[in-house]
């Protein structure tokens, strides 16, 4: 097996991600769709104490851009919303993929859900479908109305949970967001927008695979399915570890090296040694070049960006701490006396590193990036050069928020944040 060293692997994952350096292209739609593409999921998350996930997802990647494009390549059908690793954007060439009748998806929670719903109020369900179907597309909202309780008066909507049913098992899609919110409309108008675009048989943003159709009707192998999914995570992922696969679009088993061996042996996956880890890493036969790249320590990495809390890079806990030595936990769903770093903590990516977290909150009413608290992990001790990337990284993204003043509060270390402040004030920052 050809070896590589820790970092050599941090750079590859990195670079099949997006997030190696930093991009010298202007942002455009088209950049939007190819980072999708890329990661193959885009997690949504409704937070927004900073920007909500998806548009800070981007940001990390592709600098400066403007979060109408994802919401109109979602209007045009180039994306599509599904449940996959949880509630994501994923590219139109993987709707089929996706949205086939399928015991892959039936075991996700999300799937369960729905199917208890349909078993519960079916007809409900219908008529709310036909109710589409007669007037066009509907917000939740439409719906809600006042409820006189024990507790006083709250919002009720039980057709909010119809059309969440509806459009899991495939009745309905989400045709666009309007302020986040979705709006439903029947699967086959959603899809005769992305057929009028001429997207009824494209290949994924990231080029990879064959052609796929849009139509979740096509005969589509269960086996064949599981392949492209597994595949489809290691090309996602740059190098992963066996155990780690089936997590990207939960799959619901875990594989082991032994699975994995016909892949090898077709040509279709690479097994590697990776110095510090028990066990093999994959890499997809596409990444083969970025590969031997890494190997004679040729991707280097010179990117610093905040990450969402829901990024690739850290949504799998193990895989984070094998790969960086960094333990991460999204504390926003804990109690606030059992949070240790923050509500929306967001890691730093610092050259191939993940060297701190940050708990951020924007007051885009008077223009205020606050930084409740930042933390360097126990073993960094930044010189004035790692300190100006990390204030220049915080500042680009303050200033994409429209909020450009930035307050840090503290930090531990405790002298971190003075010197911090200083960095920030000759970015312009505060």
């Amino acid at each position: 097996m050809q070896a590589l060293s820790l970092q050599q692997a941090r750079n590859l994952h990195l670079a099949a991600q997006g997030l190696l350096a930093p991009t010298r292209a202007r942002a455009s739609r088209q950049s939007v769709l190819a980072a999708i593409g890329r990661m193959r999921l885009l997690q949504i998350d409704t937070i927004h104490v900073v920007a909500r996930s998806p548009y800070l997802v981007l940001f990390s990647r592709l600098g400066d851009y403007d979060t109408r494009w994802l919401d109109e390549a979602l209007a045009r059908a180039d994306v599509f919303e599904c449940w996959a690793h949880e509630a994501c954007f994923a590219p139109i060439g993987d709707f089929g993929l996706h949205r086939h009748p399928s015991p892959i998806r039936s075991g996700h929670w999300a799937h369960k859900s729905a199917a208890r719903m349909q078993r519960e109020h079916r007809a409900e369900i219908a008529a709310l479908i036909e109710h589409v179907r007669a007037n066009g597309a509907v917000k939740s909202s439409d719906f809600e109305r006042q409820v006189k309780g024990a507790g006083g008066w709250w919002n009720r909507s039980n057709e909010k949970r119809w059309l969440e049913a509806g459009f899991v098992l495939g009745e309905l899609m989400i045709a666009r967001r309007e302020n986040f919110q979705r709006v439903y409309d029947l699967s086959e108008r959603v899809l005769a927008t992305a057929r009028a675009g001429a997207r009824a048989n494209i290949r994924a943003a990231n080029g990879a695979g064959k052609a796929r159709s849009i139509d979740a009707g096509t005969r589509l192998d269960e086996a064949d399915i599981r392949r492209e999914f597994l595949l489809g995570a290691v090309r996602a992922l740059g190098i992963s570890q066996a155990r780690w696969i089936d997590d990207y679009f939960r799959l619901g088993r875990k594989f082991k090296d032994a699975a994995l061996d016909a892949h090898v042996e077709a040509g279709e996956l690479i097994r590697v040694e990776v110095r510090g880890w028990d066990n093999p890493g994959y890499v997809h036969r596409d990444h083969a070049p970025l590969l031997a790249r890494a190997a004679r320590g040729g991707l280097r990495a010179t990117h610093t960006a905040l990450l969402s809390p829901f990024d690739p890079v850290v949504w799998h806990r193990e895989r984070a701490s094998a790969m960086f030595g960094f333990d991460y936990t999204i504390e926003c769903y804990l109690p606030g006396h059992k949070r240790r770093y923050g509500y929306f903590v967001l890691p730093i990516l610092h050259r191939g590193r993940l060297v701190g977290r940050l708990d951020a909150k924007a007051h885009r009413a008077n223009g205020e990036f606050e930084i409740k608290a930042i933390f360097l992990e126990p073993e960094i001790d930044p010189d004035a050069e790692q300190v100006a990337d990390i204030a220049s990284a915080i500042h680009r993204a303050a200033g994409w928020h429209g909020t450009p003043k930035v307050n840090v509060c503290r930090s531990e270390p405790k002298a971190f944040a003075m010197s911090l402040r200083s960095a920030l004030k000759r970015c312009g920052a505060n």
